[in-house]
């Protein structure tokens, strides 16, 4: 399920407050500057940072 446009629109990296990319594919929102991955559940995103997966 994706999430609201709106909602990613005003969604930022709980890390640097740097807007946030969605991938489809994996159903998350990245944070380039910090390099985690949040996760997208039933709609809504985990911002957690224990949550969150390391990325390259």
């Amino acid at each position: 399920m994706k999430p609201d446009p709106k909602l990613l629109q005003i969604l930022a990296c709980p890390i640097h407050k740097t807007p946030l990319e969605y991938d489809a594919e994996k159903n998350e929102l990245i944070s380039r500057q910090a390099k985690l991955a949040f996760p997208i559940r039933n709609g809504i995103p985990v911002m957690l940072i224990d949550e969150a997966r390391k990325i390259d």
